[in-house]
């Protein structure tokens, strides 16, 4: 197997269980040189909350001295589908204009937000909640693209408002077509749906692609260890035309933690061979 390092990356959110600087030691040791940072509190710690201009020299002179370069940071400003007080909003703005100084500042393309809140009731209704988190997306996209960043949302996301393409083709539907799509494909797959039915249906939208494995319901399995068919997935990208990279978000629970490096380069070796194949579909 050949890995090629252009084509896939590795979200720091794979080796969430070390410190940063531990982490980004371990993926350039796989022969990794690109990475997506994940900043998602509860999630993966890489990016310390609150953020403040302490905290954003801090994590951008760890990952200056990795020598990784950075795709994305992968991050949350809160459920982007609750009405907020005005105060509340205020507090959004600034939290924005942070993780923009943020990707500025580790020399990231875009920003990555999730599509609402962890749950799959609305606050109001479907159609208004979806309504914000376009409206949410919007005026965040503007104060991205001030900066010479791209904004990308990550629908469908299982545990998130839209949860399936089904869900998400609403909200889709209202976006500016400048806020790129990040195509995952443990959340696709996890909530009924396929890859292939994701690309075909919003192949030019399709920005960046997130990497694991999954089975219905369930989204924690290494690449090999589910049911997704990463072959006719990458097939079908390259079929509607998507160009970017692979981003290997290993979030699993079938590897122990000693071996996630590892599982990574194993993985990438995986997905470059597919890629340079372009699946088999």
């Amino acid at each position: 197997m050949t890995f090629d390092p252009a084509v896939v990356v590795c979200s720091t959110i794979s080796l969430r269980h070390l410190p940063l600087d531990q982490a980004l030691e371990r993926i350039a040791a796989e022969g990794f040189t690109a990475i997506d940072l994940g900043a998602l509190p509860g999630v993966c710690d890489h990016v310390p909350v609150p953020l403040d201009d302490a905290a954003v020299a801090s994590v951008a002179d760890t990952v200056t001295r990795s020598g990784l370069r950075v795709v994305s940071v992968n991050a949350d400003v809160g459920d982007l589908n609750r009405p907020l007080t005005e105060p509340e909003a205020e507090e959004r703005r600034a939290h924005v204009e942070r993780l923009v100084a943020l990707c500025i500042a580790v020399g990231a393309t875009a920003l990555v937000l999730p599509n609402g809140r962890q749950d799959h009731a609305p606050f109001v209704s479907d159609a208004a909640d979806t309504a914000l988190v376009a409206a949410e997306l919007e005026r965040i996209r503007a104060v991205v693209e001030a900066s010479g960043l791209r904004l990308w949302v990550e629908a469908p996301h299982l545990l998130r408002f839209h949860d399936s393409i089904q869900a998400s083709a609403p909200l889709i539907e209202q976006l500016d077509d400048r806020i790129g799509l990040v195509c995952d494909t443990s959340h696709i797959v996890a909530s009924g749906g396929t890859v292939e039915e994701f690309a075909e249906r919003f192949g030019p939208h399709i920005a960046h692609v997130h990497i694991r494995d999954a089975e219905p319901g369930y989204i924690h399995h290494s690449v090999g260890n589910g049911t997704v068919d990463f072959a006719a997935a990458l097939a079908a990208l390259a079929r509607n035309g998507y160009q970017g990279v692979f981003s290997l978000e290993l979030e699993t629970r079938d590897v122990e933690n000693e071996h996630r490096a590892r599982a990574a380069r194993e993985a990438a070796e995986y997905i470059s061979d597919l890629h340079s194949s372009k699946g088999t579909a």
